[in-house]
């Protein structure tokens, strides 16, 4: 069964958010030792008050940049392309094989793993296909995966022994979405990966070619 997630606001909207909030409270501890400082004028007490509220001012100051510094790193790693499998896996049939295994040309790139070898997203996106029968692709794609991404491509993931997404659910990327498989038309356990232009069979582009275009680890 898919797992589900519950929609949450965007990590960097949330880190920014709480940076704020601590830089304000910060701040109005800043301001009230600093008013203690100048009430006890006249006594050792101010400088020590004095010295106290610059601290904590500096101290929210860096907490502050450290949470600004990890919503930019978090909205980096959203904008990123990653490799469907992160590690641990050896490339076989590429995009344009030909062959008695596929009815034209190989329409993508297969990534040899063994079965339940984690697949992961390698773009935020929503999840438009989702299932058996390679998710409406048609049976030889065994269980599969299509996500679609803000720029209009779409990824597609097959030969999978399990789904862990539904239909509409957003993803990140690195997200884990299934376990990589031997269903359907395959010769061998390993993850089928393409890129397309629509959600369907027959709008592949060259894979490999896109994730190295944007910059991805492959």
């Amino acid at each position: 069964m898919p797992n589900t997630t519950t929609n949450r606001a965007p990590m960097t909207a949330r880190i920014r958010t709480r940076a704020a909030a601590v830089v304000t409270a910060g701040l109005c501890a800043s301001v009230a030792l600093t008013g203690a400082a100048v009430a006890a004028e006249g006594n050792h007490t101010d400088v020590f008050a004095a010295n106290t509220a610059t601290s904590v001012a500096d101290a929210v100051r860096g907490q502050a940049d450290a949470l600004n510094a990890a919503a930019d790193a978090a909205k980096k790693n959203a904008d990123a392309w990653v490799s469907p499998i992160a590690d641990d896996y050896s490339l076989s049939a590429t995009f344009g094989n030909s062959g008695d295994r596929w009815a034209s040309t190989h329409s993508g790139q297969d990534f040899a793993v063994p079965t339940g070898t984690e697949v992961q997203a390698v773009h935020a996106g929503t999840v438009v296909k989702a299932g058996g029968n390679g998710a409406g692709d048609g049976p030889a794609y065994g269980n599969a995966i299509v996500i679609k991404h803000s720029d209009g491509t779409f990824t597609q993931y097959a030969h999978l022994s399990e789904v862990d997404v539904k239909v509409g659910q957003k993803v990140s990327t690195g997200d884990k979405i299934a376990l990589s498989g031997n269903t359907g038309n395959s010769s061998g356990p390993h993850l089928h990966f393409e890129v397309r232009t629509t959600a369907n069979y027959g709008s592949a582009i060259d894979p490999m070619k896109f994730l190295r275009d944007h910059d991805a680890d492959v």
